[in-house]
């Protein structure tokens, strides 16, 4: 059980699909989505708490202390089942352990629901092909892994 999650603080960032913007934030995160098989709401709970909470934003003293709540900023999610690649065999890599599509589907959509009750919340297209423009701040990128929550 672990759903990847990328994290990239933004001062702007685009989803493109058939060159047209589909949807577009200015200040906020960027969000790269994995979900797993055995991914479950507990798994989707704690992301999204985790994600809108984290004081990943600089404050007036300029520490990051402020949350993309705290901003009043947004989050532009995006799928991404390649966060699951497997490296270690040949050259090509494998995406097995990746969620299956239906699933990782219904998966990704509950969290993108989840995440917009806290903060609004715009996201892609399953399975498009998609091209993601950003503006990163910082550089700032944060990598969540659910794996060990549960122990």
């Amino acid at each position: 059980m672990a759903m990847k999650i990328v994290i990239q603080r933004v001062k702007s960032a685009s989803v493109s699909i058939d060159g047209a913007i589909h949807e577009e934030i200015k200040r906020g995160l960027l969000l790269l989505v994995g979900i797993e098989d055995a991914d479950t709401e507990f798994e989707l709970d704690y992301a999204a708490r985790k994600i809108t909470q984290m004081r990943i934003f600089s404050d007036s003293d300029d520490k990051m202390n402020l949350s993309v709540q705290d901003i009043e900023g947004k989050i532009l999610s995006i799928s991404q089942f390649t966060l699951f690649a497997e490296t270690k065999k040949g050259n090509r890599p494998s995406f097995s352990s990746a969620g299956k599509p239906d699933f990782a589907k219904k998966m990704y959509e509950k969290f993108n629901q989840k995440l917009n009750q806290i903060v609004p919340t715009k996201a892609g297209v399953f399975a498009a092909d998609m091209q993601v423009e950003l503006l990163n701040d910082g550089p700032v990128t944060i990598i969540v892994d659910t794996k060990d929550i549960r122990k």
